[in-house]
């Protein structure tokens, strides 16, 4: 569940960043996504997402963009962390309410945690574009990390089938 976690926090730092990288991977075949998933896999989806990340990175480092506390923002937010986490679950046969449960806290967590680190941070450093590129690639590190323990599990649950 560590790794619903990890997605989440990713995706309340930047909310695209783990889906895009969910998407990449299950387009890869690294991590199955059937059923109602199965859409995760297209190369649309991975472009549409991968430019939603993208786009997501510039505009945050831009001075009127609204504060990711805000409401709305905060209800995206969880939502695709609940998203991120059932994708994960569903993708290595784990329970989806899991799933979705430590992807909203991990969501939470990214969402509130890394504001408060981010400004502190931008107040030591005296400007905030070094600290929203760094905050960018941690989020896209957690991602990629948390994916690839998710394949990691998937490869020993399906070794594990034909035995």
């Amino acid at each position: 569940m560590e790794w619903f976690i990890l997605l989440g926090i990713s995706t309340g730092m930047r909310t695209m960043t783990s889906t895009a990288v969910l998407c990449w991977f299950a387009y890869r075949l690294l991590l199955p996504q059937t059923g109602w998933s199965f859409w995760t896999a297209n190369l649309i989806t991975v472009i549409v997402f991968t430019f939603a990340a993208l786009g997501e990175y510039v505009g945050d480092t831009l001075p009127q963009t609204p504060s990711r506390t805000d409401l709305p923002l905060v209800l995206g937010r969880l939502a695709f962390g609940a998203f991120v986490g059932a994708l994960g679950a569903h993708a290595i046969n784990e329970p989806l309410a899991g799933g979705i449960l430590f992807g909203i806290l991990g969501a939470l967590i990214g969402t509130y945690g890394g504001y408060q680190l981010r400004m502190r941070l931008a107040k030591l450093v005296g400007r905030d574009l070094p600290v929203a590129l760094a905050e960018s690639a941690f989020a896209l590190i957690l991602a990629l990390t948390a994916a690839w323990k998710l394949h990691g599990d998937f490869v020993v649950d399906h070794s594990r089938h034909y035995l």
